[in-house]
């Protein structure tokens, strides 16, 4: 084709050329629409004819080397409507005119590795391949209602303000992957809500400068693939994985895009509810959440054969909410997370097997609805096939800093019970012993209670036995209840052990009182301190 002579119209354009280099010039936008609205899907399999086609290469010229503006206007590509043939290259190159390309449709990839633009909007817009790898924007990249058919590529790229997806449709690469932004800076906003991904969406190591945002969004993963495959992720605000209210009104060149009813969780008249869905593993090890983490009646379907697992590996996070729907399969894996206030429902956890939690550390405890202490220890069961003591503990805490002295005990006591079924069988049944008489100890008024039936046990069995002295001439006066008493609680001396010369059994069943006062005597005063020290 011929290159234009400073600022010159190139001869050989085609009119919908020429009318977008004229639109180009006075920052108007350039609409090839058709009037029939039908003939306007870019998505639809009807042939668009040569009078909406540009050439990339003219549309590369505009943006890398174009004419200068008007007197009075800004340069700006506006494109409505267009088939955009072969393949448009702006590679490393620098953009500076604003872009808007709605409804378009693309005969080839579009190649922006290290580009620079001022602002990059496509709306809507039928596209084969974007690859973008290490792209750097000024302003926005939107990306809104657009389908992509081998994936995207969006790299090391560095976003200046806000990157918008909202309602894309992606499809995979041949490696399997639907959306590859390993290492992606976005400096504000990353809002994915509504979209629907065929393969991996890979954010290892990105950074988003306030929250991302996948409400309402279902992500599906291929063979050996992660649905959502972001360790080290960075979110200085909110990472939402939850539901959207959709209506199907609204302006359909508009950005952000028409269908999300309210982007803050919201419900407005019509609209109807749409979950966030990932069918495959997640993987968030190692991320960084400012404000919170946000599964509201997220569902996730994994696959026990393949290993699928919701991987919160150490993540550390002001807030966690786990309040979806149930896996029925895989795990949900909480190893070494850091969590100021869990939020969940009991129905969302799995069941034993389907969960891990080793060294998962929270402070707070606020359940979404009613959550029974019972439910609660089977949380913990279902996290431990075997035996551990960390997550009964942990619990044990919380509960007790959030005044929940009794229901702390019962979590330790259950933590005895745990242990006892790994002990050998005389230590077992020793433990059975405890369980039964003093609870281990955690129930201090059971032993009190012991403590007063044999006291008055000994009293009466003692009132039919007159010992003689052991001194005649230096004895106080016989008396069964305080002698029994004496035998029971240590320590103290009521002035009648010492006195009397006991024989036969009588002997036996004192000494029987001596070691059972010590025993009971010793656990409520352990009941009584630790008491104590939380007042």
């Amino acid at each position: 084709m011929t290159e234009p002579q400073g600022i010159d119209m190139p001869n050989d354009l085609t009119t919908a050329e020429r009318t977008m280099w004229t639109s180009f010039e006075h920052g108007r936008t350039c609409d090839l629409r058709d009037s029939n609205p039908l003939l306007n899907d870019p998505f639809s399999e009807r042939e668009w004819g040569p009078g909406r086609s540009v050439r990339a290469d003219v549309i590369a010229m505009l943006l890398l080397s174009g004419p200068p503006a008007r007197p009075g206007r800004v340069c700006a590509l506006k494109l409505r409507g267009a088939y955009v043939t072969g393949k448009l290259t702006l590679s490393g190159g620098t953009i500076g005119p604003y872009v808007e390309l709605t409804g378009c449709r693309f005969e080839s990839e579009l190649a922006f590795p290290e580009a620079r633009f001022t602002t990059l909007r496509m709306v809507g817009c039928a596209i084969p391949r974007l690859e973008a790898a290490r792209l750097h924007t000024e302003g926005d990249l939107h990306l809104p209602r657009c389908r992509i058919d081998r994936g995207m590529r969006l790299t090391d790229a560095q976003i200046g303000t806000d990157l918008l997806i909202n309602q894309i449709q992606v499809r995979p690469d041949r490696r399997g992957r639907a959306i590859a932004a390993d290492g992606l800076s976005v400096a504000q906003d990353l809002q994915a809500e509504l979209i629907e991904t065929y393969g991996e969406v890979s954010l290892r190591g990105a950074k988003v400068g306030v929250s991302l945002s996948l409400r309402g969004s279902r992500l599906r993963a291929v063979e050996g693939r992660h649905a959502l495959n972001a360790p080290q992720l960075t979110v200085e605000r909110t990472l939402y994985m939850t539901r959207a209210w959709v209506d199907g009104g609204g302006d359909q060149g508009a950005t952000p895009p028409f269908g999300i009813a309210n982007a803050a969780g919201g419900r407005a008249p019509g609209a109807r509810e749409r979950r966030f869905e990932c069918h495959g593993g997640v993987r968030l090890d190692d991320g960084r959440f400012g404000d919170a983490v946000d599964l509201h009646k997220a569902r996730f379907v994994l696959s026990d054969a393949r290993r699928e697992e919701l991987s919160l590996r150490r993540i550390v996070t002001p807030e966690l909410r786990f309040t979806g729907e149930r896996p029925t399969q895989g795990r949900v894996v909480l190893n070494g997370a850091k969590v100021v206030t869990l939020i969940d429902l009991s129905t969302s956890w799995p069941g034993p097997g389907g969960l891990a939690m080793g060294g998962f550390v929270y402070e707070n405890l606020v359940p979404y609805s009613r959550f029974p202490l019972a439910r609660r220890l089977e949380w913990i069961e279902a996290a431990t096939p075997e035996y551990a003591p960390e997550p009964y503990e942990r619990l044990a805490t919380v509960l007790r800093n959030s005044g929940e002295d009794a229901d702390a005990r019962e979590v330790l006591l259950a933590k005895q019970r745990r242990r006892r079924e790994t002990l050998p069988l005389a230590a077992k049944l020793w433990g059975f012993l405890q369980d039964w008489t003093v609870a281990y100890g955690y129930r201090p008024g059971r032993a009190a209670l012991w403590m007063a039936v044999l006291w008055a046990a000994g009293a009466v069995a003692f009132s039919r036995y007159d010992p003689s002295a052991i001194k005649p001439d230096e004895h106080p006066v016989w008396n069964p209840s305080l002698f029994a008493l004496d035998l029971l609680i240590p320590v103290i001396n009521l002035g009648q052990d010492g006195y009397w010369r006991l024989e036969g059994r009588w002997q036996w069943a004192a000494a029987a009182l001596i070691l059972l006062g010590w025993i009971l005597a010793t656990t409520v005063a352990a009941g009584a301190s630790r008491m104590l020290r939380r007042g």
